[in-house]
């Protein structure tokens, strides 16, 4: 009646996004998550709208099937803080998921543990941890190496090294260290860095890329030596 358009805020608008299967949807979509997920911002009709905070983007994979799928660009999975592999539950976890659902699914009644001031709270001191002098340069070794191995074509960029301090940052605080320690990096090097590199002369497989991707950084990390 007005002649106007609307804008109705889509479903980015909201703090836990998850993106099943991400490489299902189209090259179009996917760019569409890099300004949400790199400046917590939509852009649209010469307007800028921010996100909500805190902004979380969780996106799944099906490391089998690649039919009719569109790999992810690499400038999307640098925006990935971690990439992790979920594989089978353990018997332990499989027969209680087996016994617990008998009645009810248990999703359906679960309750919060966090207020979103709570969770702000928590995530504002991250930044207050501790990375002594000797970790980063620790940390910034590993990376240049990445940059220099003749098994990549790219190495880990200066957006991967920032996101594996803060990381490291968030396990030390979640350990209960107002500081980090070489473990934390340690335990951080593959699930921050391996999505990060791009190999030289890659496979055909994706999952085996990972594998192979995987490796090269445990490999590389085992060259450096960590501070004491």
């Amino acid at each position: 009646e007005k002649g106007e358009f609307e804008f109705r805020p889509g479903p980015i608008f909201a703090h836990v996004i998850l993106a099943d299967e991400i490489n299902r949807t189209s090259p179009r979509t996917q760019s569409a998550l890099l300004e949400a997920m790199a400046e917590k911002q939509v852009s649209l009709d010469e307007c800028t709208y921010p996100l909500p905070r805190p902004f979380m983007v969780l996106a799944t994979q099906n490391p089998l099937e690649y039919h009719g799928t569109y790999p992810l660009p690499e400038s999307q999975l640098d925006r990935f803080l971690v990439r992790l592999s979920i594989g089978y539950p353990s018997p332990e976890v499989e027969r209680a998921l087996l016994l617990h659902r008998q009645q009810a699914d248990p999703v359906e009644t679960l309750q919060p543990v966090l207020s979103l001031a709570e969770l702000r709270e928590i995530q504002a001191a991250v930044d207050q941890v501790y990375l002594e002098e000797s970790l980063a340069d620790y940390l910034l070794q590993v990376v240049q190496a990445t940059r220099t191995s003749k098994l990549l074509r790219a190495g880990v960029s200066t957006r991967g090294a920032l996101a594996l301090a803060r990381a490291a940052r968030a396990r030390a605080l979640v350990k209960g260290r107002g500081f980090c320690l070489p473990e934390d990096l340690q335990a951080l090097f593959v699930p921050v860095l391996a999505h990060r590199i791009s190999l030289a002369g890659a496979g055909e497989m994706a999952s085996n890329r990972r594998q192979e991707a995987e490796a090269i950084i445990r490999d590389i990390v085992a060259t450096v030596e960590p501070p004491l």
